[in-house]
């Protein structure tokens, strides 16, 4: 039976464990023995295996961050990948299984407090729980399955392979950014981004770039496990690289002064409102008894911009004038508030339905709205239900049970909220979406750069756990990939004011009630990230194809 190159060192592995000083060398080297017990695992174990190492991984990703673990867990996945042909064959097969088990146990390890939503409203939702926490985490890992079923179409034997599965993982996270409206929720380039100093290379290559760098730095030290004199060189070159990241990185923070806006003083409110109670159209004056209440907690002088969370009211705003009224009793002479507000629009031609828009709006001190802008990238079976008259026929609804489901807008725009630079509005998730946060251009033309991104969100759906921890790392890397700075109002956490480089000027935490008051940071030039997009990490994938392409090749004619 034929073997490929990258499966030989195993073979010459097996000989020897079965040789009479077999064992004796197994125990001298610890990082082999693990490789070998790992390659030679079979059937379910194997599976699981690779399962366990998903989970494990998932302790990278915010609120624990602990990111070097990934250096024994992507280990893990190269050696199965390594062993895929164990039974013959090319190892297709073998490799996209172990991929999947991987991306299954990571996925349902980092996201299934996405289970707390249908929590909320048990009485019809709960019944859906164990498939949205087992549904998800499964299509999700179909993603790293692709990515190593295409490494294992270019593997090859030595440190390129650890290249090949950096390209490939980085494409397939990439198509899951945007395959049926995508999710790139806990991207492995987020776990890079926990350290604010390597984080600072998003400014150059954003997320996907990060995400090359975390796959191939640390499956780097899957050499350890090989019995050369070459072994440590590496994971020695994988911690130059990241030591030079930090190192510019730091540099970067340390030489980098940003100075604040001129004149804008802002208060952000975070009401910390049980979800349960949000949505409910009788709880509507307590509901703004807690947010004026909250908002004068300290003295609202000084103040030029009051921020409220995403969906602040059970109610439309244009049908509750007396709300309106309170909002212009709240604000000093001046001031603004800008605040979550779901708002009618004009009904479909042949519908006699109002559309629902999601939506940010500016509010006066006379109660008049200055400005709104609604969202764009609607928050699948949250906001609305894909093939929505059908599934609603059906009886099944999206968890904010607006019947229709939200509509959205067209194109993203900027907000023009009077003593504030031009705001590019990201409500909820809207902020995770890399290279898709400022405002389109139109037939009218390019749109100017933003002075500020403006993400309100909700995240009291999911209670106090990793998601809304997980929510603000990955709208927090936004301000470093474009170099602007962020406003985050939320309704229980986190909060908070960001500064272009990524760093929080104040914050509010997660479960807490009350105000944060603050300068804004100006914005910094525009990025290299900004100007150019995904270049930069699309010449590194494409070149560590050829590279990976190129060794395959020439191991095959050498072999």
């Amino acid at each position: 039976m034929s073997r490929s190159v990258a499966d030989r060192p195993l073979l010459a592995r097996r000989s020897a464990a079965t040789g009479p000083d077999g064992w004796m060398r197994r125990l001298a080297d610890l990082p082999a023995a693990a490789a070998d017990g790992i390659m030679l695992t079979i059937g379910w174990r194997r599976l699981a295996v690779a399962f366990l190492a998903g989970a494990v991984s998932a302790l990278a990703m915010p609120p624990f961050s602990v990111w070097p673990v990934l250096a024994l867990t992507f280990p893990v996945l190269v050696l199965l990948i390594d062993s895929a042909a164990i039974s013959g064959g090319r190892g297709l097969a073998g490799a996209a299984a172990s991929g999947w088990w991987f991306g299954f146990g990571y996925f349902l390890a980092g996201l299934w407090w996405i289970g707390n939503a249908f929590l909320v409203q048990a009485d019809a939702f709960a019944w859906l729980l164990p498939f949205a926490v087992l549904i998800l985490p499964a299509g999700m890992a179909l993603f790293i399955a692709l990515g190593c079923l295409l490494a294992r179409l270019v593997w090859c034997g030595g440190p390129l392979r650890f290249l090949a599965l950096a390209a490939t993982l980085t494409t397939s996270e990439w198509l899951r950014g945007w395959v049926l409206t995508g999710f790139p929720w806990n991207n492995f380039g987020y776990a890079l981004a926990s350290d604010l100093p390597i984080a600072q290379s998003a400014a150059v290559f954003g997320l996907w770039g990060l995400s090359f760098v975390a796959v191939a730095s640390l499956s780097s030290t899957t050499a350890l496990a090989v019995r050369s004199s070459g072994r440590f060189l590496p994971p020695l070159v994988a911690a130059l690289v990241l030591a030079g990241l930090w190192g510019a990185g730091s540099w970067r923070l340390a030489r980098t002064e940003i100075p604040t806006v001129p004149g804008v003083k802002l208060r952000i409110m975070q009401p910390d409102l049980p979800q349960d109670q949000k949505f409910r159209y009788d709880a509507r004056n307590a509901v703004m008894d807690l947010y004026v209440g909250t908002s004068r907690s300290a003295g609202l002088e000084n103040v030029t911009h009051l921020f409220w969370p995403e969906s602040a009211f059970p109610f439309f705003l244009e049908r509750e004038p007396d709300a309106l009224l309170r909002v212009a009793d709240l604000l000093p002479p001046g001031a603004i508030l800008v605040t979550g507000a779901a708002r009618l629009g004009p009904p479909l031609p042949g519908s006699d339905r109002p559309q629902v828009f999601n939506s940010l709006r500016a509010i006066g001190s006379d109660g008049a709205i200055l400005a709104t802008v609604d969202k764009v990238h609607l928050v699948p079976f949250g906001e609305y239900l894909p093939f929505q008259n059908l599934l609603e026929s059906l009886g099944l609804e999206q968890l904010t049970r607006v019947r229709g489901g939200f509509a959205a807008a067209p194109a993203r725009r900027a907000i023009a909220i009077p003593g504030l630079p031009a705001a590019a509005p990201l409500i909820c998730y809207e902020a995770i979406f890399p290279g898709a946060v400022l405002p389109e251009a139109t037939a009218a033309g390019p749109a100017k750069r933003p002075g500020v991104l403006l993400n309100v969100s909700n995240d009291a759906w999911f209670g106090m756990t990793p998601g809304p921890y997980q929510h603000f790392a990955q709208a927090r890397l936004r301000t470093v990939e474009e170099g602007l700075p962020m406003i985050r109002a939320t309704n229980n956490g986190i909060s908070a004011i960001i500064d272009p480089l990524g760093r929080i000027t104040g914050m509010l935490p997660l479960g807490a009630r009350g105000v944060l008051d603050g300068e804004l940071p100006a914005a910094a030039a525009p990025t290299l990230y900004s100007r150019i997009g995904n270049t930069v990490p699309f010449v590194l994938v494409m070149s560590a194809f050829a590279a990976a392409l190129w060794a395959r090749r020439r191991s095959t004619r050498i072999g």
